[in-house]
């Protein structure tokens, strides 16, 4: 009988430990070479970062804290994750929507998403946004969260996503630091069958404060909500009225792609920035080699994407591999305690990846709703977050994995 470790090593992009010892030397011993291919390999280029015979691949010191990757690189994360796969999977699902209640999925082709994010940032365009301008984004785990990211990419704007279960002071504070001119929210929040007043948590936030010109509202629920003429729109009507087609911006590899905030549970929050074509190249790389990604798998991450997990692993680096990414906006125990394994079922879940938390709360409810569904398809399990404790790892392995799945364990 062949074991897990040798059935999953024996076709893996990194088959062995011998295998990675390998690569590692090479990226230490050609650091410029590796990164070189690597970047070559993983991403499209508007003009090529070694246009210049001999431009290193990065400039400055980690020492100083003055660095830059792919100096003279020019590229758009919009284009990379959305129109570069166009002519290979255009009507291939880019990402398959799981809302709150039970049943109700969307499935969203690469076409359409080139479609909706190229009506997204024009629509961002006639509100004044231009490249360096910041986007606030206040969303609830809906398709047009990940539109909003890679319209605001196409354009050069930087996005900053709020956690959606943030308060009004919370939202206000960021909204603030990030200097955005524009806020992006919902009428509502759908969670766990309750209703989430993101609208109403928006304008306490906006209250007297002008730094903010439109508020481009998603409608989720349909829900009544106030809204002020002359700076709140509907974000459907507003889509109706622009063009599908957006050129992307070239953006140069130390653009600025996005900020994003840390919870403030130590202090005020710090605004991370994260630039362009370091961070997809690792987002990429990490897909295919950490994750062992293959062409036409389902790979779902359950994290939020108001967290830098969801940023990296529910948007940009599934997309920028072409690959179809599980977008889930509920919780685990909604309506039951089985809906997790449910959707896998459902959708044939290829790759799962996360956090010990919710392995704990689900290990606490039995194994029978585990077994009871399908989960044959499943061949790499993941966890990220805080460090797994051995309980929880041996029940994730032994039952949500059937004890032949390896846990990548991030």
């Amino acid at each position: 009988m062949i074991s897990p470790k040798d059935r999953i090593s024996s076709n893996a992009r990194v088959p062995s430990l011998a295998n990675y010892r390998a690569r590692y030397q090479e990226s230490v011993d050609d650091p410029e070479g590796f990164w070189r291919r690597q970047a070559e390999e993983r991403l499209s280029w508007f003009h090529p970062f070694d246009a210049e015979p001999g431009a290193p691949v990065l400039e400055g010191d980690f020492s100083g804290i003055d660095f830059q990757w792919f100096a003279g690189g020019q590229l758009n994360a919009s284009h990379v994750c959305v129109d570069r796969h166009l002519a290979e999977r255009g009507d291939k699902t880019a990402i398959i929507w799981a809302a709150d209640e039970p049943g109700e999925y969307e499935h969203v082709t690469y076409r359409q998403l080139h479609r909706e994010v190229g009506r997204l940032a024009n629509v961002l365009r006639a509100h004044g946004v231009r490249r360096g301008d910041r986007v606030a984004i206040y969303l609830p785990m809906v398709p047009e969260l990940a539109y909003t990211m890679l319209a605001c990419a196409r354009i050069g704007a930087i996005h900053s996503v709020v956690f959606a279960g943030f308060s009004a002071r919370s939202l206000r504070d960021r909204i603030v630091d990030a200097g955005a001119k524009i806020l992006v929210t919902a009428d509502e929040g759908m969670r766990g069958g309750r209703r989430i007043p993101l609208k109403a948590t928006s304008d306490e936030a906006l209250d007297r404060l002008e730094l903010v010109e439109s508020v481009l509202v998603v409608r989720r629920t349909g829900g009544d909500v106030d809204m002020q003429e002359g700076r709140d729109h509907w974000l459907d009507e507003e889509m109706t009225c622009q063009r599908p087609a957006c050129p992307a911006e070239w953006m140069d590899a130390e653009s600025p792609l996005f900020i994003l905030y840390t919870s403030g549970s130590t202090g005020k929050p710090k605004g991370v920035l994260h630039t362009t074509g370091g961070y997809l190249l690792q987002a990429a790389m990490s897909m295919k080699y950490v994750f062992d990604y293959r062409d036409g798998e389902t790979y779902w991450c359950t994290a939020d994407v108001g967290w830098v997990t969801g940023h990296t692993y529910i948007v940009y680096g599934p997309l920028a591999i072409g690959a179809r990414t599980l977008m889930f906006e509920g919780v685990p125990t909604y309506p039951a305690g089985d809906r997790f394994w449910q959707v896998i079922a459902k959708h044939e879940v290829n790759l799962f990846f996360t956090a010990p938390t919710a392995i704990r709360a689900l290990h606490g409810l039995g194994d029978e709703l585990v077994t009871r569904h399908d989960r044959s398809s499943l061949r790499i399990i993941g966890s990220v977050g805080e460090p797994i404790n051995p309980e929880a790892w041996e029940w994730y392995h032994r039952v949500v994995g059937d004890g032949r799945c390896p846990i990548v364990d991030t």
